[in-house]
């Protein structure tokens, strides 16, 4: 197989994929507690040239990239008031707890409600979990006493969908909850914007080369089929 189309293509499936992160993270822009994604790329390793008849090395030629893993930035994002007084918010590190029919799961997004039961539940009715794991009960005029509000910390986050994260609970946390008030989502739509573009600038210069390559081996074919070499 002509090598320069598998660079490039392996480059275009590196950038599809990079593509459909920043497209999640576009969409999500405006979710409180979303965590951006990152696509991290490798390169493989080089195929070393050398001359044949002396046996001189001439150095490295790149075989291709491929996405490697996507790494998620679980930081804490800025605190913005909502006056909603079920709104809350983790002011410093740690994570809601809220329990899902798959079992625990951890959230930064605190825009939770009411259920018929009086229990405080996320957007997905999932009912959200005190420091002893119990579920949270609201007041008689329906408010939420922050105190009751279980804030965990979180080993080894890993993305489950519907901004909910698994993990190994590691005992209480260091922040504080906030009510009236929600965590910002973590993308940056501007720079997201500019990764978005730069990613399908990177996408179409591979289209550019596989063309290029399949015009020249297309004249190459036409060439030696021909009883004068195309002259």
């Amino acid at each position: 197989m002509e090598r320069g189309l598998y660079i490039a293509a392996s480059g275009m499936v590196a950038e599809q994929m990079r593509q459909d992160q920043i497209a999640n993270d576009l969409a999500n822009s405006s979710t409180p507690g979303y965590k951006a994604d990152r696509v991290m790329q490798r390169a493989f390793a080089d195929l070393l040239l050398s001359n044949t008849a002396t046996g001189q090395a001439i150095g490295g030629l790149t075989t291709g990239v491929a996405a490697d893993r996507m790494v998620t930035d679980t930081s804490p994002q800025p605190v913005r008031d909502t006056g909603e007084p079920l709104d809350l918010a983790i002011v410093g590190d740690g994570w809601f707890a809220v329990q899902t029919p798959q079992g625990v799961r951890y959230t930064r997004n605190g825009q939770f409600s009411a259920a018929a039961d009086g229990t405080l539940t996320d957007q997905l009715g999932n009912r959200v979990l005190s420091p002893a794991g119990q579920p949270v009960k609201l007041d008689a005029n329906g408010h939420v006493n922050a105190r009751d509000v279980g804030v965990f910390a979180l080993t080894g986050p890993a993305k489950q969908g519907d901004n909910l994260f698994t993990g190994t609970a590691a005992g209480p946390a260091a922040g504080t909850v906030r009510t009236g008030a929600l965590e910002g989502s973590g993308v940056d739509p501007a720079r997201t914007m500019v990764d978005m573009i730069a990613s399908f600038r990177a996408f179409e210069a591979g289209q550019k080369v596989i063309q290029t390559i399949d015009e020249s081996l297309h004249k190459t074919a036409a060439q030696v089929g021909s009883p004068n070499g195309g002259a």
